[in-house]
């Protein structure tokens, strides 16, 4: 990749990474509930996986999904399905005051695995894929490692800076009605951010 292509891409990265959507509204919800130590693995494993799903699209998956679509519509209607009940699991959550001591931060391979459920994810790295590799030279190997790379090098801070509000608020959300409040916004965050993806 040139240059250009290289910065081209990483933006496309950084506004794919950094938007509110389902992997980042989990990231946040992890905040409150163990802190930023503890809720690192989830943002790695977040990041690695969606850097996963982009080397496995640079392969070849991407163009599969382009000539067979349904396949693709099958799989985020899956997806959402899933999304949709996390949204109410976090809806109707247990407040920090009454989780704590029990709570388990998400960890790395959850978080990683999270992003092969995400239809979000699916259409940014379908779509990065089809809009980059065409005008890219080098082998399918090479480039599809380097989109890899670089959507991690956008992930990773993204869902650090969501990780970090999110724990930001650990203290504010002691109070009961503040962290009950918080869930259902996070839900309604969470079931939104799925609904945009098929509009």
């Amino acid at each position: 990749m040139t240059l250009e292509q290289t910065i081209a891409f990483l933006t496309f990265s950084v506004v794919g990474a950094i938007t509110p959507g389902p992997s980042n509204v989990m990231i946040m919800a992890t905040g409150p509930l163990v802190g930023l130590t503890r809720g690192l693995p989830c943002v790695f494993g977040a990041a690695l996986g969606m850097s996963s799903l982009f080397f496995c699209a640079g392969l070849g998956l991407a163009q599969l999904f382009l000539l067979y679509p349904l396949t693709l519509a099958i799989m985020n209607l899956i997806g959402a399905a899933f999304l949709f009940w996390l949204a109410w699991k976090i809806a109707t959550a247990a407040d920090v005051t009454q989780a704590k001591g029990d709570t388990k931060a998400v960890c790395f391979l959850q978080a990683a695995a999270f992003q092969w459920m995400n239809p979000k994810g699916w259409l940014v790295a379908v779509s990065g894929i089809a809009a980059y590799s065409g005008a890219s030279p080098g082998s399918a190997f090479g480039l599809a490692a380097t989109f890899a790379v670089l959507f991690f090098l956008a992930a990773f801070p993204s869902g650090l800076a969501w990780l970090i509000a999110g724990a930001l608020m650990q203290k504010l959300l002691q109070d009961a009605r503040i962290a009950r409040a918080f869930n259902i916004v996070m839900a309604i965050v969470l079931a939104g951010s799925v609904a945009t993806i098929f509009v």
